[in-house]
């Protein structure tokens, strides 16, 4: 049995008799967290708001039951998928620039990965209106293979661990279906070169991990 996360000292009694804590949730990306978040926490007997600062990732509870135990809210959170811990503004700003430099560096990443595979899809494009070989199409397309699989399985990381994570939690979000459209557009690339098909696909799924870690960073 795990042991009860003793977390009174966070607790803060307000004048108006209810009381209160902050989290810092981990795992927030969208509203789409915001509000499955908000709507589990509020299903918690006694508890009369919760609201999430997407900014900030910071989660304010109120409660009115005096009983009511705080990890209970974090065994709520755990089980639609997000860790949670004591809202802390210096730990969380230097988790903040952690996050913020791998996303900078997967982006990278990505972005070099997608301008040198776009060369080459543009040099099969002309090539299919201007009469390149088959051999030379198939080499380029095993060599985009080779640029997009490394930089896929790093750059999306932060899609599919927090897709996994839904997945075992039982609660999908929207870091699912994007990594299921990369995984498919890899796996359908693959299998079109591996068939010396005129048609790859290795240019969409990086772009598209590109601009959504553009999003994901901003």
């Amino acid at each position: 049995m795990r042991k009860q996360r003793d977390l009174s000292q966070y607790i803060k009694n307000r004048d108006d008799g209810l009381c209160q804590i902050d989290l810092a949730v981990d795992g927030i990306t969208c509203a789409g967290c915001m509000a499955k978040i908000e709507r589990e926490l509020r299903t918690v007997p006694g508890v009369k708001t919760a609201r999430v600062n997407l900014t900030t990732h910071r989660l304010a509870i109120t409660w009115q039951d005096k009983k009511v135990i705080p990890d209970v809210f974090l065994n709520s959170l755990e089980r639609i998928g997000y860790s949670a811990f004591p809202f802390d503004p210096e730990q969380l700003s230097a988790s903040h620039k952690e996050r913020s430099k791998y996303l900078l560096r997967a982006m990278a990443v990505a972005g070099f990965a997608a301008m040198n595979i776009m060369l080459l899809s543009i040099s099969i494009w002309a090539g299919n209106v201007s009469g390149i070989t088959p051999a030379t199409r198939d080499l380029m397309h095993w060599i985009s293979a080779l640029i997009a699989i490394p930089a896929v399985a790093y750059a999306g990381q932060p899609f599919f661990q927090s897709a996994i994570t839904s997945i075992r939690a039982k609660n999908l979000n929207m870091d699912v279906p994007i990594s299921l459209a990369v995984t498919l557009a890899i796996g359908m690339s693959l299998v079109q070169t591996f068939s010396a098909a005129r048609d790859a696909y290795f240019d969409s799924a990086v772009m598209l991990l590109f601009f959504l870690l553009i999003g994901r960073f901003l």
